[in-house]
C-alpha cells in the first residue's frame, strides 16, 4: 500500500483537506483508506450501548458488525500506543492510505497551513513535508498549492506515490 500524510497545526485545515482528497482520489477510481491520529481521549461508542457496556466491563477488544460496517475497538489498558506501522498492518489492502497527523513519522507528507492561526510553517525544518497546501501565497523550496485545490493536490500525491 502507498501512504501519504497530511500534517499541520490545529485549525490548519487538515481534516477538510483530507475529506476533499479522499473524495477526489476515490472519484478517480482509486481505493483509499485513512488513519487519523488523535491527541485526546475519544470514544466511538456511547454509554448504554451494548458495545460500550462490553468494553467498560473489561473486554480487550469489541468487534461490532452489521451489514453495512464493522468496527473493532481495542482497549490499550495501559499498554503503549501502537506505532503507525503496526496500525497500517491492520488495514485491508487499498491503493492509498492517507494519514492525518503523525507528523514526526518519516512518510511523505503535505502540510496544511492557514495564516490566520498564527502558527509557523513546519515544512522548512522537515524534509518529509514534500509540499504545502496554504490559504496564502508563499515562496518555498517545494511546491505550494491552494488549500482548496484538491484536484491539483491529488495530482501531486498520485504522482509522488506512482499511482
Amino acid at each position: 500500500m502507498k501512504i501519504y500524510g497530511v500534517v499541520g497545526w490545529k485549525n490548519a485545515g487538515k481534516t477538510g483537506l483530507m475529506e476533499r482528497l479522499v473524495s477526489e482520489i476515490c472519484g478517480r477510481g482509486f481505493s483509499v483508506s485513512t488513519v487519523k491520529h488523535a491527541h485526546h481521549v475519544f470514544d466511538v461508542d456511547h454509554p448504554g450501548k451494548d458495545s460500550y457496556r462490553h468494553r467498560t466491563a473489561g473486554a480487550s477488544e469489541v468487534l461490532l458488525a452489521s451489514r453495512r460496517r464493522v468496527a473493532l475497538m481495542h482497549e490499550l489498558r495501559g499498554t503503549p500506543e501502537p506505532s503507525l506501522d503496526e496500525l497500517l498492518s491492520r488495514l485491508s489492502p487499498v491503493d492509498l492510505v492517507l494519514i492525518e497527523g503523525y507528523k514526526r513519522d518519516a512518510h511523505p507528507k503535505i502540510e496544511a497551513f492557514r495564516a490566520e492561526t498564527g502558527n509557523p510553517l513546519i515544512a522548512p525544518d522537515d524534509p518529509t513535508i514534500r509540499a504545502v497546501a496554504s490559504d496564502t501565497p508563499m515562496k518555498l523550496d517545494r511546491p505550494v498549492f491552494d488549500l482548496n485545490d484538491a484536484p491539483a493536490i491529488a495530482d501531486f500525491i498520485l504522482q509522488e506515490t506512482c499511482l
